[in-house]
Formats: C-alpha cells, sequence, structure tokens
C-alpha cells in the first residue's frame, strides 16, 4: 500500500476518537500506521525537508482539517477528542470523509477563506490542486 493522502486518513482518525477519550497524537499514528497496514519503509519516509515523515505529516494535517471543521477538539497540547459534532458524524456512518464533505460546518469555510487569502497575498495558491500538504509542497 502507498502512504494515504490526508483525506484519506481523516475518517479512520476520527473513527478512532469516537471512543471519546482524550488521545495523543502519537498513538493515534500508530493506531492509522497498522489501519494503513503500512510498511517499516513507508513510516520512515520523510518529506523532502527531511524534518518529519510523510505519514506524520499527512496524520497531522487531517487532524487539523477535522479540528477545524469542529469535529475533533483539543483540550491540550498534543492530545485531541472527538466533539459531539463529529461523533454525529460516525453516527451517520458515512463513507468519507474529505474537503468536500467538510464544507458543510461553517468553521471549515471560516478557515479555508482565511487559508486562501493567505495563499493569495504569498502567491502559492497550488497546494490544494496538487493534493499535498503544505510541507510536502515546498520542494525547492
Amino acid at each position: 500500500m502507498t502512504i494515504p493522502d490526508f483525506q484519506t486518513i481523516m475518517l479512520p482518525l476520527l473513527k478512532y476518537a469516537s471512543d471519546k477519550k482524550e488521545h495523543h497524537i502519537r498513538e493515534a499514528i500508530e493506531y492509522l500506521a497498522k489501519y494503513f497496514s503500512l510498511t517499516d519503509e513507508e513510516k520512515k519516509e520523510l518529506l523532502p525537508s527531511g524534518q518529519q515523515t510523510i505519514f506524520d505529516n499527512r496524520t497531522g494535517w487531517a487532524k487539523t482539517y477535522l479540528k477545524k471543521a469542529g469535529l475533533l477538539d483539543s483540550p491540550r497540547r498534543g492530545y485531541f477528542q472527538i466533539s459531539e459534532s463529529g461523533f454525529n458524524v460516525i453516527q451517520e456512518d458515512i463513507e468519507k470523509i474529505d474537503k468536500d464533505f467538510l464544507s458543510k460546518y461553517p468553521e471549515y469555510i471560516s478557515f479555508r477563506q482565511r487559508k486562501h487569502k493567505v495563499k493569495e497575498a504569498q502567491d502559492i495558491d497550488t497546494i490544494d490542486l496538487k493534493g499535498l500538504t503544505p510541507e510536502e509542497d515546498n520542494v525547492s
């Protein structure tokens, strides 16, 4: 299997948090690596910057997007838990969560609008077109 993109990680991450307990991001990354049957090589594959693994980065972005939509909360640094809205999504028994799905949440729309304005100011509006996380797109 190849390393899943951050949108593919969103639903399994939300399901992982559906027990309503606080979870550390490191534990979630370990769980998701097993869930996606990643090899040791895939788990160790680094971003072009060499500063972080691709899978850790993508899991972090999946968490960020879910948080920005209000589906996850961050009770303290490095930890997250499902919100009531997130739990309701799990109850719907949906098949996938992606940016289109998140667009029905006003918090997410607001986040995207702010992010788009920053990109316009920096003239780097290519990240979403490629489906990359910001760190993956910073290849010189």
